[in-house]
């Protein structure tokens, strides 16, 4: 299992409130889908953008009140108006899926941060709306680990990402670590590399306990969901460093037992 934030989106998880599953299923379905459209099948960067585009011009017609033009966006309208969403999450969803399309490099870490900003942090904030959760400590929050997901699926996935020619490791960082890029076509699990990787898990694993606070603090059954959600953040981590950082060759997923140890981590934190 991968810790992307869409893949583990909660669309049919037990501790879901059953009244909020259509409402978090219309949101999943429209990140999913725009994202496959920056991500999947072999359609030129112009006909992306142009998907892309249409998206937005949906978002402006619910916030004109003007008539859906698709059965997605009629049914992501009804959401926005029952829950009261902001439109600027998903704004910020379809900016970072445009920027996916013709960007590949990072080189920083504050730049790839504001990547993480607005390719997983929406997804949280849109959550503790429905949750009627909102203030500024949980967003913070909520933020942190939504960030931290993204890293994580970044380290797990390095060799994947590069069969997409994308490198989401910051350049600078690379080069003070003593890795180019012929680590990545080679897959060479060196010692520059497991020190590289090894101060990115360690910065993911800072961010995301920076979080986690949030998951103890709201109650019931969203509660639950973050603390499994962070549990199984930190649970790559660890299994990224059990293969001593070589990603190349084991990419590390969680298991039965993984879930097993989640969850006892969850109860008793």
């Amino acid at each position: 299992m991968s810790v992307d934030h869409y893949e583990n989106f909660p669309v049919a998880s037990f501790l879901l409130p059953k009244r909020l599953r259509p409402a978090v299923q219309t949101i999943y379905s429209f990140a999913r889908s725009a994202d496959d459209i920056a991500d999947e099948g072999q359609a030129p960067t112009s006909i992306r953008l142009e998907l892309l585009t249409e998206y937005e011009d949906g978002l402006a017609r619910i916030e004109h009140n003007l008539t859906a033009k698709s059965e997605l966006f009629q049914s992501l309208e009804d959401v926005i108006r029952d829950y009261r969403l902001p439109l600027l999450p998903f704004r910020d969803l379809l900016s970072a899926f445009k920027q996916d399309v013709v960007k590949t490099r990072y080189d920083s870490f504050p730049e790839l941060l504001d990547y993480c900003r607005r390719s997983a942090n929406p997804v949280g904030e849109l959550m503790l709306y429905l949750y009627d959760a909102v203030d500024v400590k949980n967003l913070n929050e909520s933020d942190a680990i939504c960030s931290a997901l993204q890293l994580i699926n970044f380290w797990q996935d390095v060799a994947i990402d590069w069969q997409k020619d994308r490198v989401y490791l910051p350049q600078n960082e690379m080069h003070a670590f003593g890795v180019s890029e012929n680590h990545l076509e080679q897959q060479i699990a060196d010692d520059a590399w497991r020190s590289l990787m090894r101060f990115q898990v360690d910065r993911a694993r800072a961010i995301m306990r920076a979080g986690a606070p949030l998951a103890s603090r709201l109650p019931g059954r969203i509660g639950w969901e973050l603390r499994l959600v962070v549990q199984g953040g930190l649970r790559i981590l660890e299994k990224i460093e059990a293969v001593d950082y070589d990603v190349f060759r084991r990419r590390p997923k969680l298991g039965k037992l993984d879930w097993l140890r989640m969850a006892w981590n969850a109860l008793d934190g």
